[in-house]
């Protein structure tokens, strides 16, 4: 898709833009594969906010996406491709041959007509989600599996794609789009090509609003408030944040705070972090 960009009839105009969805050739999307979800405004079921910043936005639905694609060796036709306001992706409605609808991510390149198929019988072509054993070497992959079975985990937002670079044992290497190198079991599924909507990350929301149509309220800096409402508050006019180090509203460490813990299981899996370190 291309960027679009606007007349400056007001200041907020001048530097907007957006996406011009040359791609989406469905418009509605299907009723079967469409799911209605409560708002909750970063609340939990004491009505606690546990996620800053976020309420209001635009009423939205949720689409259905098959992130497991275990159906198997039933060719599937591509319908169109929709927009869909819950991720940066564009899906893809597919059909199977005996009939069923399922919405998957859709790669670049993947248009109306085009077939796509699951399993490791399957070709290795755009759209086609394999077993990481049947896939060759150097081949771009997204919608990656972690564990046999339970669906695409990895590499799942616009524009994104991790690299198959070698297959020993029981595992494979992957490059993945943060730069970290890491093994993933062999028989887990990966989808063939990149993920779509490449230039969704050149877009210029523009003004405030357009953020609060996203649900996404505005952040303060803990800097401007006052010392009883977050560390670094206080001081006579624009100060530094006066303590060893950047902190949260409730004081514990922020910024840079590695919170992996150092005896996780799966840490014997990562070859390279992505800050380019081994994990020792």
């Amino acid at each position: 898709m291309g960027i679009k960009t606007y007349n400056p009839y007001t200041p907020s105009r001048r530097n907007m833009t957006g996406l011009d969805f040359s791609e989406i050739t469905k418009k509605t999307p299907e009723k079967s594969l469409v799911v209605s979800i409560p708002k909750h405004s970063g609340r939990n079921n004491q009505g606690k906010i546990t996620v800053r910043h976020q309420g209001g936005g635009s009423k939205k639905k949720y689409r259905v996406v098959d992130f497991k694609r275990l159906k198997d060796d039933v060719p599937a036709t591509v319908i169109g491709i929709e927009y869909d306001p819950n991720r940066t992706a564009n899906i893809a409605l597919i059909c199977y041959a005996d009939g069923e609808k399922s919405y998957i991510l859709a790669p670049v390149g993947l248009t109306d007509g085009m077939k796509v198929m699951n399993g490791k019988n399957a070709e290795v072509r755009i759209g086609n989600c394999l077993p990481l054993s049947e896939i060759p070497v150097g081949t771009q992959v997204h919608n990656i599996e972690l564990y046999p079975g339970k669906g695409g985990q990895l590499v799942r937002s616009a524009g994104n794609s991790a690299q198959l670079l070698a297959k020993e044992g029981k595992y494979a290497t992957l490059r993945l789009p943060s730069g970290e190198m890491r093994m993933v079991p062999l028989v887990c599924r990966a989808t063939i090509g990149v993920v779509g909507n490449v230039e969704h990350s050149l877009v210029n929301v523009g003004k405030a609003g357009r953020k609060r149509h996203m649900g996404i309220r505005p952040t303060v800096r803990g800097s401007v408030m006052n010392p009883n409402d977050h560390p670094h508050g206080g001081g006579e006019g624009k100060t530094s944040i006066g303590r060893p180090g950047p902190s949260t509203p409730w004081g514990k460490p922020a910024l840079g705070l590695k919170t992996r813990k150092a005896k996780k299981a799966s840490n014997k899996l990562i070859v390279r972090r992505r800050d380019g370190k081994a994990i020792k």
